[in-house]
């Protein structure tokens, strides 16, 4: 069967996909089942159906919990507005969108996947009337011609027409997998690995070698990954060394998967993550409150 010319093959199952989505928003088969009213086991079970209809692993199990594996990262970044969209047009139907609140936000994949969704899950319990449709975009946030109630932007937060509130510091560090095998001692050190860089921050590497005082390595050599969070799995997998965002890859480290073999930190203040909203149309109730839940949980 082709549609347009192209060969279509059937939508995955329900129940493993909202189960996968609910895992992957929480990092917890527990949280999961709770929220859907099941045992872990069945979660865990719908889980293992759909990868086994994808052909593809989506999670990791490693000692300090589950993680998602890269091809899981990215199908959950592509599933959670889906489902968003899908409640939102359940509550139009039936009538629910008059008694409900939509709270459009936009915000870089990787910062989407690691530091926001995590949180989202508390957001939700904590008030349930709104509901928030995540997209995700490298593109800087245009509201003038976008449909967006707020969203997440790298930058000094000095945009014109934009109210801002600081999240977390852009602090770069190099990691590695916590088996990884050299034993590094010192920057010098690094002209014998492979650095691993995102294409949207190729100039990270520079920046924190040249602070290090390490003018002899080149530091756009190495592995170039779409997104950061393609090149934090490969640190995972012992690929080689990242440079990365420290606030997005804290839970790695708490658990002792990833490392930081140096203890340069290198903060980026004028360039760090905000979430910015118009000042030019008024402010929705939905979006103070998520403000505020937000300037709760800042780093």
């Amino acid at each position: 069967m082709t549609i347009n010319g192209a060969h279509s093959r059937p939508l995955p199952p329900l129940n493993p996909l909202k189960a996968f989505e609910a895992t992957g928003r929480s990092l917890s088969v527990t949280r999961a089942a709770d929220e859907l009213s099941v045992t872990p086991a069945a979660v865990s079970r719908q889980i293992k159906a759909l990868e086994d209809y994808l052909s593809v692993q989506l999670f990791k199990r490693r000692p300090g919990g589950l993680e998602l594996t890269a091809a899981g990262e990215r199908y959950l970044a592509d599933v959670v507005p889906l489902f968003n969209a899908l409640r939102e047009s359940t509550n139009a139907i039936v009538g629910g969108s008059t008694r409900r609140q939509l709270l459009k936000i936009r915000a870089p994949a990787t910062f989407a996947v690691r530091w926001l969704i995590p949180r989202l899950a508390g957001f939700h319990i904590a008030h349930p009337a709104i509901d928030v449709q995540l997209t995700t975009s490298p593109s800087a946030l245009d509201f003038e011609h976008e449909d967006l109630d707020g969203g997440i932007q790298l930058g000094g937060g000095d945009w014109p027409h934009t109210g801002t509130q600081l999240l977390t510091p852009n602090e770069l560090v190099p990691v590695v997998a916590a088996d990884f095998a050299p034993d590094l001692r010192s920057p010098e050190q690094l002209a014998d690995q492979v650095l691993l860089h995102s294409l949207a921050r190729l100039d990270d590497w520079a920046l924190w070698l040249r602070e290090a005082g390490v003018a002899q390595i080149n530091p756009y050599r190495g592995m170039r990954y779409e997104t950061s969070l393609l090149s934090y799995q490969a640190a995972l997998e012992g690929h080689g060394v990242a440079i990365a965002q420290k606030s997005l890859v804290s839970k790695e480290l708490e658990a002792g998967l990833l490392r930081m073999p140096f203890d340069l930190v290198i903060n980026r203040q004028s360039f760090s993550y905000y979430f910015a909203w118009p000042l030019n149309k008024p402010e929705s109730t939905a979006l103070t409150t998520f403000r505020e839940w937000l300037s709760q949980r800042a780093d």
